[in-house]
């Protein structure tokens, strides 16, 4: 199985400029309010936005909890984020996301591929239909921008 077998892409159109979107990505105190899907909420840890850095948070909804940790590993501003996602130390081989901003009109076009590290992580990932939560996030991000 190939690297782009194991990739999937969420792309959104958002009417905000890319300094704005790159800032709700990049802004420690704005990214915790949007992130994840619809009925859940994150409670941060730490959280150290730049390359190298890392954000250590639960996501907490429908009566669960979920550990969750980011390690930025490039954020170019306006145009590109990259960071590993997993559960923290032990828990496997991270998901490789990057997250690219194009301008296109008078918005930004958002393509955020995951590469995911195995054929079972990606069953695993479809079996709670993360495509669709994906895009419950990034609807979470437009209204967090205004939209």
């Amino acid at each position: 199985m190939t690297a782009e077998d194991l990739s999937v892409t969420l792309t959104r159109h958002f009417r905000a400029g890319p300094v704005q979107v790159y800032e709700a990505w990049t802004n420690p105190d704005a990214l915790p309010r949007w992130f994840g899907p619809e009925g859940y909420s994150c409670r941060t840890h730490s959280i150290d936005v730049r390359e190298g850095g890392e954000w250590l948070f639960d996501m907490i909804g429908h009566g669960m909890t979920f550990a969750n940790r980011h390690r930025w590993t490039e954020l170019r501003p306006h145009s590109r984020i990259a960071f590993l996602m997993d559960a923290g130390e032990g828990s496997g081989d991270p998901l490789e996301v990057v997250v690219t901003l194009d301008p296109e009109g008078d918005g930004t076009r958002l393509r955020q591929t995951m590469r995911f590290p195995s054929p079972e992580r990606l069953a695993e990932a479809r079996s709670y239909q993360f495509e669709d939560r994906g895009q419950e996030t990034l609807a979470k991000l437009a209204a967090s921008l205004g939209e």
